[in-house]
């Protein structure tokens, strides 16, 4: 295979991959062993950032972009006049070798377009991974894309050389699958999901007896649904989010705004895109629900089925919630804290330490790198409230009035999208 093609291959292939955002992962640790090539130690991948503040990255492209199926959102349905490609499995080790030793990637993010049967394709990805680890002595970080209807030989196989595993559910409804995807059935989705997390749990039962036990999906699952290609409120879709973290012990869901990809009846007016401030929000919401203690209900409910544009959800829920406030830092317990606008959790933590010493005051928490702009009409120290009058709209406008102008500016153009 000459150089030219395969550099046109590439080309094609990193851009049809560019659509799936659920590349990013930690949690992994596949130790170098036997002068092998490569190391995941607990590392983030595909240009995220490690807690020391490295990027890192990883080659992110599709096997191939040829699929059986006809998916009104998706940029590879069959029905798509643009150009096919497919990589060789040994093209794609080669690759992915070449790219580590020039130290380009630090591992390999790798999915497909659906050809000939989902265990046909599946089959071939999980050929690269197994290439990688045993021939190549690659200890560098893979993910790989389940194919949706693959059997669960093949999972529980994928599993023993990738580092996370993700299926892609798309549309976070049944319903909007159905209209978009007709193709696919729910079950296709959820019946992968379910193998891995039984096989995860079973591995981490096996290990704490067999200390040899092979190594499974040491970064767990994700997940990633389109938003804004059907018409889902935010509630639907974080309920949706929800079950999946519940139910499939998800590591992470992502949200990925629908980009215009087809001129199609059942899809958004063409040119039409969704704003990312609305994923920014949901993105926020799905971190307040597994790390803050909120609960979905308390953000989205009948009364409130979408994410307030201009403002953050926790500070949505606070204004909502104003007879829960003013809350005294120097008494109240980390829960109620953490539900402060302005406190993130490490500042919840600084503040708990910091009080066993001695009561504090709005000095120490600005110290403490408290946002005050936000938290003080929340909350109380060694001196009164005086905000505690005020009514929500005035809290809120004082706020957005007080936020720095580029971010103010943000808000503008982000809500001119929805004009």
């Amino acid at each position: 295979m000459s150089f030219e093609r395969i550099k046109e291959k590439l080309n094609i292939l990193v851009d049809a991959a560019k659509y799936d955002v659920s590349c990013s992962s930690s949690g992994s640790k596949r130790t170098n062993t036997n002068k092998g090539l490569g190391d995941s130690s607990g590392m983030g991948i595909c240009h995220t950032y490690t807690e020391d503040g490295r990027c890192v990255s990883l080659l992110k492209i599709l096997l191939t972009n040829h699929c059986i199926f006809d998916c009104a959102y998706c940029v590879t349905r069959k029905s798509n006049d643009i150009k096919r490609a497919g990589f060789k499995i040994q093209e794609v080790v080669d690759l992915t070798i070449n790219f580590y030793r020039r130290n380009y990637i630090e591992g390999l993010f790798l999915s497909s377009g659906i050809f000939k049967s989902a265990d046909y394709t599946m089959e071939r990805l999980v050929a690269v991974a197994k290439k990688l680890r045993l021939e190549e002595k690659f200890n560098g970080y893979i993910h790989l894309k389940s194919i949706p209807g693959a059997s669960d030989e093949l999972m529980r196989e994928a599993g023993l050389y990738a580092d996370r595993l993700s299926v892609n559910i798309e549309v976070p409804t049944i319903s909007g699958l159905k209209l978009l995807a007709p193709d696919k059935k729910h079950e296709d989705f959820t019946k992968p999901m379910l193998k891995v997390k039984n096989e995860i749990i079973q591995y981490q039962a096996e290990k704490k007896i067999i200390k040899s036990t092979p190594k499974y999906a040491l970064a767990g699952q994700s997940t990633q649904m389109i938003i804004g290609a059907t018409g889902e409120s935010d509630k639907d879709i974080m309920y949706s989010a929800v079950h999946y973290y519940k139910n499939y012990n998800m590591k992470r869901v992502y949200y990925s705004g629908y980009v215009p990809v087809a001129d199609d009846v059942r899809l958004p007016a063409f040119g039409s895109q969704v704003p990312m401030l609305r994923e920014n929000r949901l993105y926020q919401t799905d971190w307040l629900l597994r790390f803050y203690g909120f609960s979905v209900q308390e953000i989205l409910n009948e009364k409130h089925p979408n994410l307030d544009i201009d403002i953050d959800p926790k500070l949505g829920w606070a204004l909502r919630n104003l007879n829960d406030f003013p809350i005294d830092v120097n008494t109240a317990e980390p829960r109620m804290l953490a539900r402060i606008p302005g406190l993130g959790m490490y500042s919840v933590n600084k503040i708990i330490q910091a009080r066993k010493f001695r009561r504090l005051n709005w000095e120490h928490l600005k110290k403490i790198g408290v946002a005050l702009n936000r938290a003080k009409y929340f909350m109380v120290c060694d001196t009164n409230n005086s905000q505690k009058d005020l009514q929500a709209s005035q809290i809120k406008g004082l706020i957005l009035q007080n936020s720095q102008g580029k971010f103010r500016n943000q808000y503008s153009n982000q809500l001119s999208l929805f004009n």
